[in-house]
């Protein structure tokens, strides 16, 4: 990206980086599809290309935004996950995707809980949430197993969202952390088969 260095954040299985241009068809496939319902979509070739276009300019407007998610070990990409903050947005959002030919592998708890402790670890956050459809009962799963709770006082971003805070940085230190990374150890294993409805 012109003017800043993007950071490459790593987990054991995945490496998140710089959104680039050989990226979109996926990114377009996603939001043209029926799971990108909770996230404004199916989106139209255009409507796509400019929300692209916006997560890339997002880094260069607030100096974070949404890494694409790699895997290590084939250099495909599942998905993206990051910050996101629009003008008018009333907080800082942690928000994340993953393709639909591959949820249900950990792929975004394992990423989320990344660049959520780059946010805090790294550029200070003290606090930062999800903005949620209440119908997306996948996603309210997952930011529940990140810790996350309903904020019923925090301010949405249409009155139609509902709104998930994330742990702070001393509670992930304690038994919420911990039980985030072994569940996340857990889909890090080869060996490891998920029972049950298939979740990110």
């Amino acid at each position: 990206m012109p003017g800043q260095t993007i950071p490459v954040l790593e987990t054991k299985r995945l490496r998140l980086c710089a959104p680039e241009a050989q990226d979109y068809p996926d990114f377009k496939a996603t939001f043209a599809s029926y799971r990108s319902r909770f996230m404004g979509g199916p989106l139209n070739a255009y409507e796509a290309w400019m929300l692209y276009a916006a997560e890339i300019g997002h880094w260069e407007i607030r100096g974070y935004g949404m890494w694409r998610i790699h895997l290590k070990d084939t250099g495909e990409t599942v998905g993206m996950a990051g910050g996101w903050f629009p003008a008018k947005w009333p907080e800082r959002e942690i928000a994340w995707i993953i393709w639909p030919d591959r949820s249900g592998k950990g792929f975004a708890l394992e990423a989320t809980d990344r660049v959520r402790r780059h946010f805090y670890h790294d550029l200070g956050w003290e606090t930062a949430v999800s903005y949620i459809d209440p119908k997306n009962l996948d996603s309210i799963r997952l930011a529940e197993r990140l810790g996350c709770w309903k904020d019923r006082e925090a301010a949405t971003i249409d009155g139609s969202d509902a709104v998930y805070r994330h742990p702070t940085l001393d509670q992930l230190k304690g038994q919420t952390g911990h039980g985030i990374a072994m569940e996340i150890a857990h889909y890090q294993d080869p060996l490891f088969k998920p029972k049950g409805f298939a979740i990110d």
